[in-house]
């Protein structure tokens, strides 16, 4: 079919494939489910919708469970699933997206097959390297079938069409139509250094095997059940001894242009992140975040800086719905990233704790916060339909693993290798450059390296960007000395891609996480208040003006203060419009960007509606009128304190030189400074051993019109000044005197 011959105007993400007709009409009702229906009758059709769905899958894995695993067939370019389903219709083909309908492909002539090229190319490119290809299938959707002979034929076809672009051809499921075989088939692109990456968040209750299970695919090793998985994750030697993550980290899982795991090629040592990107055609980035309630920042600050595409809610079968499970889900739902549930540990649940555990996994998923439709997947047909309809953030696929005996892994590592990449990134990458700053370091011969995540258009080496914004609100010059991305060195990276860049002639010093790379052009300017539409989604009491909560908005968190709402207050579930200015210093920002604010166990979600100017303001340095003198009125004080309680335990010794030193502060009127004069006066005893004993300074305080130095004679003053002198004198003769009388009592 021509790219602009269809008439459909539905999205590509929406286009529903699946081979039970009972289960395709509940998944096409929710996916067409209006988003401003009112939340009961939301969660009404979908209880309905998902046990409908649930009763036509478990039905169909029951009577095909044992020629599934019997006849289940793999190879490295083939995939297949011999189950006896019959496919009626399927949504009509769109213009946009990177599915295709082909009836037949049998001997085309040269033009045609230019033609049938370049309709490969452009789905190839809306895929992000990858497209998939219903063969025996009408334009309108209706599922016809080919003969053995016609299948043979169009398969050649496509072959010879994919080594034209050099990209490789994979059979994912064989079906039947109406009057013959229906096949699905995955076209991608051999591996190169333009590789398409989908970043996938881990989230979970602490202790649900997030690292053991993220070791397991990454490493190709089953866990021995005493953490020897995990080990492989963590960063730090005390995540190491508690077995439990504090930090992000982050793993990489590749697949070859045949949908081969690539990390397992190495039999005797791990590969490295390069080499495992020189032979990837796609990679999965895991983000590896902190269960603990304690580390929750960690974990918002992971889903909102990072950028993942996908989020991974792993859930343990024989703990279930405990802990930060519902506050992660919760903030998933938030940021609007589609969820899928792995549920681990099923080797260690008897069976009726795993039942309640995949109920109360199904109930939350159907409550009104999350209105998701949960598939539990038991069948390669099922990952090939969860992984088609995905995207949608509809659909809440449930994988039920053991990461000791290796259950259902392969299941696991197929959706994974079928995640679609976000196409999002495709409208911004014209865009001028902006690079979201998440980490900071120096390196050895390469200087200040910075890393983040490329939002928008294309960074070269030896660009010239601006670093900012500082505490100042400024932004500075830079040039791009080198760039990285999965620790292989490139010339340059686009939009949607983590990179590490090397910067020149910069400190690290004067670098912090929240600062952004930008281009000139994009004139960026810093922002220390703005306006946004928040939801409150819990707050024990009520929120007014000057509520104070930290906001979590891409790379930037900084606690904010509530100038202004268009409420007097707001509570739980109210919508309001409100200014945020930022505690510290100001931040980078962007119109329409969502962002979290938190205080304890109080949040909310809003999106930035306008950005005020900056102002730049001076700091304010308050000081009191009669603060210097109260400081000096104290400081005398306590020094007096001190020179009578070590006269009062002194003892001296005969033949002691005693030395008192007398300090006088003056004060001029005029300039308000202060003067400061130590005077030493010493005594000595003509026999015995010598002593030499100390006496403290004491500071007084005097006024006069007119400043006077420092002077080591007699202190000598204009106007008030002769005061000073003579209370000084008084001083100095009464600390001789005191010292002698200690001694002769002494003696």
């Amino acid at each position: 079919m021509d790219c602009n011959e269809s008439s459909a105007t539905t999205s590509a993400s929406e286009s529903v494939v699946i081979s039970n007709t009972t289960m395709t009409e509940s998944v096409t009702a929710l996916l067409n489910t209006k988003e401003n229906e009112q939340p009961s009758t939301i969660t009404n059709t979908t209880e309905n919708q998902a046990d409908t769905a649930n009763t036509a899958l478990n039905s169909n894995n029951n009577n095909n469970n044992n020629s599934n695993h019997k006849n289940k067939t793999t190879t490295t370019t083939t995939t297949t699933s011999s189950v006896d389903n019959t496919v009626e219709n399927l949504k009509p083909e769109v213009e946009t997206g990177n599915i295709e309908y082909k009836l037949k492909l049998v001997n085309p002539t040269p033009d045609r097959f230019e033609h049938l090229l370049s309709q490969l190319m452009y789905r190839i490119g809306e895929g992000q390297g990858e497209a998939i290809y219903e063969l025996g299938v009408e334009d309108d959707g209706t599922a016809v079938g080919l003969s053995d002979e016609e299948l043979n034929a169009s398969l050649d076809t496509l072959k010879e069409m994919a080594s034209r672009i050099n990209a490789d051809l994979t059979v994912l499921r064989e079906r039947n139509g109406t009057n013959g075989k229906v096949l699905e088939l995955l076209i991608r692109k051999f591996a190169s250094g333009d590789f398409s990456e989908v970043r996938v968040s881990v989230l979970g209750n602490v202790d649900s095997g997030k690292s053991s299970l993220l070791g397991v695919l990454t490493r190709g090793q089953l866990d021995n059940g005493r953490g020897l998985a995990r080990a492989y994750m963590f960063r730090h030697k005390h995540e190491i001894e508690s077995g439990r993550t504090s930090s992000i980290s982050q793993e990489i899982m590749g697949f070859d242009s045949k949908g081969k795991i690539v990390n397992y090629n190495s039999v005797h040592a791990a590969m490295s992140p390069n080499e495992i990107c020189e032979l990837s055609s796609k990679i999965i980035n895991f983000i590896d975040l902190a269960g603990h309630e304690r580390y929750l920042k960690t974990t918002v600050y992971g889903c909102t800086g990072l950028q993942p595409d996908f989020c991974m809610l792993m859930v343990g079968a024989n703990m279930g719905i405990v802990g930060m499970t519902k506050e992660h889900l919760g903030l998933a739902v938030c940021l609007k990233l589609p969820v899928f549930v792995v549920i681990t540990k099923i080797d260690r649940a008897p069976e009726n704790v795993l039942t309640e555990t995949l109920n109360d996994v199904k109930k939350i998923l159907k409550s009104p916060g999350s209105r998701k439709l949960p598939v539990v997947i038991k069948s390669h047909d099922d990952v090939v339909v969860a992984a088609r309809n995905f995207i949608s953030e509809r659909i809440a696929p449930i994988f039920q693993v053991s990461n000791v005996t290796g259950e259902n892994l392969d299941l696991l590592r197929s959706f994974l290798n079928l995640l679609p990449s976000k196409k999002e990134w495709d409208s911004v990458i014209d865009k001028p450059a902006q690079l979201d700053i998440d980490s900071t370091w120096t390196v050895t011969g390469a200087g200040t390296v910075v890393s983040g995540t490329v939002m928008k258009g294309v960074i070269n080496i030896n660009d010239n960007l601006l670093l900012g914004p500082d505490d100042s609100g400024n932004f500075l010059p830079v040039q791009v000395k080198s760039i990285h991305t999965k620790r292989l060195p490139v010339k340059q990276v686009r939009a949607g891609l983590t990179a590490s860049v090397a910067l020149k002639k910069i400190k690290k010093s004067q670098i912090r996480k929240g600062m952004v790379l930008v281009h000139p052009s994009a004139k960026p300017q810093p922002t220390r208040e703005f306006e946004a539409e928040v939801l409150v989604l819990y707050h024990s009491t009520t929120i007014a003006v000057g509520y104070e909560a930290v906001v979590h908005c891409c790379v930037s968190q900084q606690c904010a203060r509530i100038m202004e709402i268009d409420k007097n207050i707001i509570r739980t579930g109210d919508k309001a419009k409100v200014r945020f200015r930022f505690m510290q210093k100001p931040e980078f920002l962007t119109v329409d960007s969502k962002f979290i604010f938190r205080e304890g166990r109080a949040k909310g979600i809003g999106r930035i509606t306008k950005l005020l100017p900056f102002v730049k303001e001076e700091k304010e340095v308050i000081v009191h009128k009669n603060a210097v003198h109260t400081i000096s009125n104290n400081n005398l004080k306590k020094e007096s304190r001190i020179i009578k309680r070590s006269q009062s335990q002194h003892v001296g010794t005969p033949g002691a030189t005693t030395s008192g030193s007398t300090s006088t502060t003056t004060s001029g009127g005029g300039s308000g400074k202060q003067q400061t004069t130590t005077t030493t006066t010493s005594t000595t005893t003509p026999s015995g051993p010598s002593t030499k004993t100390s006496s403290g300074s004491v500071p007084t305080i005097t006024s006069s019109s007119t400043s006077t130095k420092p002077t080591t004679a007699p202190i000598k003053t204009s106007g008030g000044g002769s005061s000073s002198s003579s209370r000084s004198q008084k001083s100095k003769q009464t600390t001789t005197t005191t010292t002698t009388s200690t001694q002769k009592s002494h003696k």
